[in-house]
């Protein structure tokens, strides 16, 4: 059983290298602690977004059989986050091996910051670090000196041989992009990292997000049909909110989201009930009935799934993507932490494997209604050709006609 969240709102929380990364929650990232399992396997989860579309990014810590710990994907080191890992070393053990397992900026970020504070641990990184819109040496991108490149796939010799496996998954969805995932396996635990290749939602708010009231906020914020309208903070309210900002955050524009008129919004700003929300009282949307339909068919009651915008990716190389897969699900897992969304996620290879039922397929469709992934399919089809997607054999992403629009 998990052990309850633990969080504290201090000044420990302040980061100030926040700049590098202009995301919420700027410079105060709260951390919430839990055990996954007893003296062997914690979570630490921080809060990452913009314009209150805010989810947790979250970093895990496991004990290894031979001593110290293990750190995949670190978050933002805050006083708060060493004082929480403090007694953990003492009584495990030294960070031995940091990995950050992707290239996208918000994990790179946090892990040159975290490396430095465990110089003596040994630092891992994917070998297709890069930045855009110049490609800069990753010292410059705050990864540290000495930095270890991951090989694609763990070896009975190699790098954690013993007790982790792993196997980086490399896709190249167009000219100037890439995407890189390094899934860690730890046999004894049973226990599967993965970084943004699969996530699992329920209606139930994570834990960081109903912390303190700061960040209780985005769910306020979320849950108002009117810009004038008042929102108790209510458990039902919450999950109001928390349902909308699943989609956003998934969909960007989904289909349920309805603009307000201009006039609307910015009259109705200064005579907002609850200044509190910030914004300047804007509220420039609103939804529509069906806004439930499609948040049930897209968390389809915590089953996990892949994120769309990652299924368009991986559909662009589905060779590599069903090889990775294959390793991944070869292994013998009971558990897996991503670094998004829910976690831990109670799931064996078999189940794991159905979230990318797309690639078994070779058919790229998602159980999403299809008004939801309508806005990001048609941006993509319109980008110059430096950051055009490659042709799939999978052909456009499609989801299931759900009737979103004619709800009002």
């Amino acid at each position: 059983m998990l052990q309850p969240a633990q969080a504290r709102i201090s000044k420990d929380a302040d980061w100030p290298l926040w700049p590098a990364l202009p995301l919420a929650p700027y410079g105060t990232r709260k951390t919430v602690l839990t055990e996954v399992l007893p003296g062997r396997l914690w979570t630490f989860d921080q809060l990452l977004g913009v314009f209150y579309v805010h989810v947790p990014i979250r970093m895990s810590v496991l004990r290894l059989d031979s001593g110290g710990l293990f750190v995949y994907a670190p978050v933002a080191p805050t006083k708060e986050v060493l004082k929480m890992l403090a007694p953990i070393i003492a009584a495990y053990g030294p960070v031995r091996h940091i990995v950050l397992p992707s290239v996208a900026p918000e994990h790179k970020a946090n892990a040159g910051p975290f490396a430095r504070k465990f110089p003596e641990a040994t630092f891992w990184t994917t070998d297709r670090q890069y930045s855009f819109p110049a490609n800069l040496p990753p010292t410059w991108l705050g990864l540290p000196r000495g930095a270890k490149t991951l090989p694609p796939s763990s070896t009975t010799d190699g790098p954690l041989a013993g007790e982790l496996d792993f196997e980086v998954l490399t896709a190249k969805a167009s000219k100037e992009s890439v995407f890189q995932e390094a899934a860690f396996y730890h046999r004894s635990s049973r226990s599967l990292f993965v970084c943004d290749s699969i996530i699992s939602v329920t209606s139930t708010p994570p834990p960081i997000l109903l912390c303190e009231p700061e960040y209780r906020r985005a769910l306020l914020y979320h849950a108002r049909d009117d810009p004038l309208e008042k929102v108790d903070d209510t458990e039902e309210v919450r999950c109001k909110g928390w349902k909308r900002i699943v989609l956003f955050a998934n969909f960007f524009m989904p289909g349920s989201l309805m603009a307000l008129d201009p006039d609307v919004w910015l009259s109705a700003a200064p005579k907002s009930p609850m200044p509190e929300l910030g914004w300047a009282g804007v509220l420039p949307f609103t939804w529509r009935n069906s806004v439930d339909v499609a948040f049930d068919n897209f968390a389809a009651g915590g089953a996990p799934t892949v994120a769309p915008i990652i299924q368009i990716i991986l559909s662009r190389a589905p060779e590599a993507s069903l090889a990775w897969l294959d390793r991944v699900c070869s292994w013998n897992f009971e558990r897996v932490v991503p670094c998004h969304f829910d976690a831990p996620l109670q799931l064996k290879p078999s189940s794991f494997r159905e979230a990318f039922i797309f690639l078994d397929k070779g058919e790229n469709t998602i159980r999403s209604c299809d008004e939801d992934i309508a806005y990001v399919r048609d941006s993509l089809e319109g980008l110059p050709p430096d950051l055009a997607l490659f042709p799939t054999k999978l052909g456009a992403l499609r989801g299931k006609q759900c009737a979103l629009l004619t709800e009002t």
